[in-house]
């Protein structure tokens, strides 16, 4: 399986509210609030999830110190429903901080070229005068171009419904009279049939429009400022909390090894992972940001920019021939043999396998396949490979394993081992592209761990 969720916390769909149950001081769990139909039904949803998860991790806390259990039910609440929620607050306030923006820009536009109509207007007035009709003009033109036999037949036919030069010409006369002379006639046919106005009209007509427009465009601009500044109101209050996680994530962890009970103990250790997993999604999404920044889009009537010489991408390692089960062994974790850096796809449980051992300081390969193959590809790179789980090891499910795609596999890295023969992983791709999700299994043998 290749699919994960992206900087969203693990429990985001587990926990979202937490009552005041078996003597523990906590806040109640809030109502479902949505603007449609399908957003209120998902909310009671993940309400339900939410209260059930709480009287789970409850009951897994029972005989923990008062205060203990409710470090570890505020931070469950605050990682999976506070930051979660101000997580979406963040996201539409982005998307209609973008729509006001586009908005803006769109008035900006229409007022521009209004603006460089009437300039134009103003210097053909400069040398006709206001009174000048270019439409009049047209047809007086195409009524002496007639008048002087050229082809135009047809179109003067279409002005003046006249089926001939010569019935155009008895028309002329007998309107304005035998003495005028074929350029008069034209220009009074021309003036008479026409309805538009001259230049100055026109001026007047689009400096009308340009008020209009002027005024438009200020709002939108408005808008889009005020939107923008409430998407950085919403971001403020996400880092906010997530600088409140670290702090309780850092307060608790000082403090599991109090805990006798090993329910209590895996409970703790689950609201951590879960809180760090976000941790690390905010990590990310700031390196992803720092990257978007330092793209170069290229000179856009600007200064131009340095061009970027990107650097060399090492060639890939042959992958290694398919080997039979390899026997358990023994030795350290990780290699430097073939890591040239994260070189799988982005948003796949590959990529975060790699970035997660990376960040606990384990070297991992670059070309070791998709994550249901890791195990069969580690050996040739001088991995230890086994059935035995360790904190930082990557578990290479076969495919179809345990919900693991049926072609590819999926692969997750282990963050905790408990003394009841389960383990925590973590996993990216769960669901979709960047989607992360972390579970408790239990190790009967039929996993292979990659070290």
């Amino acid at each position: 399986m290749t699919n994960v969720r992206v900087i969203k916390p693990a429990l985001a769909a587990l926990v979202a509210a937490a009552a005041c149950v078996g003597g523990l001081a906590f806040s109640s769990a809030q109502p479902a609030q949505a603007d449609t139909y399908s957003d209120l039904i998902n909310a009671q949803n993940q309400h339900a999830a939410s209260v059930q998860r709480e009287a789970e991790l409850k009951q897994q806390l029972a005989g923990a110190s008062q205060d203990l259990a409710n470090k570890v039910l505020e931070l469950d609440d605050l990682t999976n429903n506070k930051i979660v929620a101000a997580q979406a607050k963040v996201t539409q306030a982005n998307e209609d901080a973008a729509t006001a923006q586009d908005e803006a820009d769109a008035a900006s536009g229409r007022l521009s070229a209004a603006q460089k109509d009437k300039e134009t207007l103003e210097e053909q007035i400069k040398q006709t005068g206001k009174d000048y009709d270019d439409a009049h003009a047209a047809v007086a033109q195409l009524a002496r171009d007639e008048m002087h036999g050229s082809n135009a037949s047809d179109v003067m036919s279409v002005v003046t419904g006249a089926t001939s030069t010569q019935d155009f010409v008895n028309s002329m006369q007998s309107r304005d009279a035998l003495s005028r002379n074929e350029a008069n006639a034209a220009s009074s046919a021309a003036t008479s049939l026409s309805t538009s106005k001259n230049r100055g009209e026109r001026l007047a007509a689009i400096e009308k429009q340009i008020a209009v427009l002027k005024t438009q465009s200020d709002e939108k601009a408005a808008s889009a400022q005020t939107a923008a500044e409430t998407a950085q109101s919403e971001r403020d209050a996400l880092d906010k909390l997530r600088q409140e996680g670290e702090t309780r994530r850092n307060e608790l962890s000082s403090m599991v090894d109090s805990l006798d009970s090993q329910s209590a103990k895996q409970a703790a250790q689950t609201v951590l992972i879960a809180s760090q997993v976000d941790s690390y999604n905010r990590q990310f999404q700031k390196e992803q940001q720092d990257a978007a920044n330092r793209v170069d889009t290229g000179n856009q009537g600007g200064t131009p920019s340095t061009p970027v010489t990107p650097a060399p991408v090492p060639a890939p390692a042959p992958a290694p021939a398919p080997a039979p089960a390899p026997a358990p062994s023994v030795g350290g974790q990780g290699t430097s043999n073939g890591d040239y850096g994260n070189a799988y796809a982005a948003g796949q449980c590959t990529y975060w396998a790699y970035e997660r051992r990376r960040q606990m300081g384990i070297g991992t390969p670059s070309y070791l396949g998709n994550g249901g193959f890791w195990w069969r590809s580690a050996p040739a790179y001088g991995l230890r490979v086994d059935h035995t789980p360790q904190v930082g090891a990557a578990l290479s499910f076969l495919p179809g394993q345990d919900g693991a795609d049926g072609t590819y596999g999926h692969v997750a890295v282990v963050e905790a081992v408990y003394g009841d023969g389960t383990f925590q992983i973590s996993e990216m791709n769960w669901g979709g592209p960047w989607n992360m999700h972390y579970r408790t299994l239990t190790n009967l043998g039929q996993y292979w761990f990659v070290h």
